[in-house]
């Protein structure tokens, strides 16, 4: 079809893409253009209409300043003789209101052109955001051990994949950072000494659910984690038997809040049957399930999960009357980052929560169902192996009332050493309560500048692994070297590669991944010690 063939279908296909168009004939000369065009540019309409010169549209923006200073005539002889440049076809540029505009410029048969104009503000913002976070990286990465490197060489793949793949990337590579845990370790550590000073009063019940939904974040920001290892083939499925009823408990725990300010009547039924497949995996499934369901149900609506036997397996259902999908838009909602314009407008997310769903079952080899109509709802189902006949369902243990023996404990000399104050503060209240002594730390710098250790010797010591001046490992090192080479010790840590394991193994060095669960680390001082 020549530009002259313009016709309705056509003229609606143009001003419906996601790029300002213009068509310009042989003679440079408008043909048409889309709205988008006209709005990205910031042209007046005069400047829009058939016929129009190239030329006219291009020293308009000279003279607005578009192309930088200098002389109008010399710069809109250069910006003519770009576009006629067949070897130039991808060039960005700014836009009148600073925004990144990719062009590119296509040469037809007939001597006419097609010049579309895209705005990638936010991908170029995404790439200086990428570029600050590594410079912060490198800032911090002083330490010349083997792990260290390590990380750093993944985290350079990982860049780059995120620069090859989807920019959206850093967002859960930066989710997961150690800064981000701290808090959350922190707080986990504040609920627990809660949990046991109110003992059996309302207010210990209301920290064991705030421990629940601080539970919950960990569960999600593991989740992030859990994309790239699927994606490279590093997370490996732990079978287990276990009861649906103890899934849709912690559902119920974590999201009846949500559904009651909502005004959603959120039911759990059917919760008898045992089944085969990974516990962890499986629940982050259903909690992204839920989550989007009550999300993305107006007030006053109802979501259901449940489960039915279909032959050999379990198919666990979450049903909402919520929005729903249109039929044709099914297959993209389990893209990383994809957000359909209706959800988008009803609530704020990442769009990875789907994705993770699909990449899990994948994984597990899990059968997933969709079903939804738009204003309706949707049913959400995955398909689950169901135990054998004589397999007995493993509890995982109750988050809990932890019965501390005060005298097992008492006088314990505990040194705690992190770089964050809020965890030196809730590790102490902890500690304390369980009857130790507990003297704190920032860095090996106040150590040895301070009375911290005169007249008083650890019989353990609790190490951050990344301090700011060094790693937990070669600090570990140098309090043994000053105080005993005997000294108990254990690496607290967000990262969970082999490699620190190995390095920790190798150096009689316990390791407790973050965020700390008292009832852990209990036991390991009580071993310990």
């Amino acid at each position: 079809m020549s530009l002259t063939d313009e016709g309705p279908t056509f003229r609606i296909v143009v001003d419906h893409l996601g790029q300002g168009i213009a068509m310009i004939d042989a003679d440079h000369r408008l043909v048409l253009s889309n709205a988008l065009f006209q709005e990205l540019l910031g042209l007046p309409d005069a400047l829009v209409l058939p016929t129009t010169k190239l030329s006219a549209i291009v020293q308009f923006l000279v003279e607005r300043g578009d192309f930088g200073d200098g002389d109008f005539e010399t710069l809109a002889r250069q910006r003519m003789a770009q576009i006629e440049n067949r070897n130039v076809g991808l060039t960005e540029r700014s836009g009148h209101k600073g925004q990144h505009l990719e062009v590119r410029t296509d040469h037809l048969p007939d001597g006419g052109l097609v010049i579309s104009y895209t705005d990638v503000s936010s991908r170029v913002e995404a790439e200086r955001e990428l570029a600050r976070v590594n410079q912060n990286l490198e800032a911090r990465v002083q330490d010349r051990t083997q792990a260290l490197t390590l990380l750093n060489s993944e985290l350079e793949r990982a860049r780059a994949k995120a620069d090859a793949a989807n920019l959206g990337k850093t967002r859960f590579l930066a989710a997961a950072s150690h800064d981000l845990l701290q808090p959350l370790n922190a707080a986990r550590l504040y609920t627990s000494t809660m949990i046991e000073r109110a003992h059996g009063s309302d207010l210990a019940r209301l920290a064991q659910n705030i421990d629940a939904s601080l539970g919950a974040v960990e569960d999600i920001m593991s989740a992030l984690l859990d994309i790239s290892r699927i994606d490279s083939g590093a997370l490996k499925p732990a079978i287990s038997v276990f009861s649906i009823r103890e899934l849709l408990r912690k559902v119920r725990v974590e999201f009846e809040p949500a559904a009651t300010e909502k005004n959603i009547k959120l039911r759990l039924v059917g919760a008898d049957s045992v089944v085969r497949t990974d516990r962890r995996l499986v629940a982050r499934v259903v909690q992204n399930l839920v989550s989007n369901a009550i999300k993305y149900t107006p007030e006053g609506g109802s979501v259901l999960v449940g489960c039915r036997k279909r032959g050999n397996k379990i198919r666990l259902d979450i049903i909402d009357s919520g929005i729903g999908i249109d039929k044709g838009q099914h297959s993209l909602i389990f893209g990383e980052f994809s957000r359909l314009e209706p959800g988008a407008r009803i609530a704020s997310g990442l769009g990875l929560g789907l994705s993770i769903v699909q990449r899990i079952c994948d994984t597990l080899n899990l059968q997933l169902e969709v079903e939804s109509e738009v204003d309706k709802g949707s049913r959400f189902s995955i398909y689950v192996a169901e135990a054998n006949k004589g397999e007995t369902p493993i509890a995982e243990p109750e988050p809990a009332q932890i019965a501390v023996n005060a005298a097992q404990f008492l006088g314990k000399q505990i040194l705690c050493v992190d770089n964050e104050e809020d965890i030196l503060d809730a590790m102490q209240a902890l500690l304390s309560g369980w009857g130790c002594d507990v003297r704190t730390a920032k860095s090996l710098k106040s150590i040895s500048q301070s009375s911290t250790l005169e007249g008083w010797i650890p019989e353990l010591v609790l190490m951050d692994y990344h301090l700011d001046q060094t790693s937990g490992l070669d600090a570990i090192e140098w309090l043994r070297q000053n105080v005993g080479g005997h000294l108990p010790a254990v690496l607290i840590t967000a990262d969970r590669t082999p490699q620190v394991r190995e390095l920790a193994e190798a150096r009689n060095i316990s390791i407790l991944p973050k965020p700390v669960k008292p009832a852990a680390l209990r036991a390991l001082i009580g071993r310990l010690t």
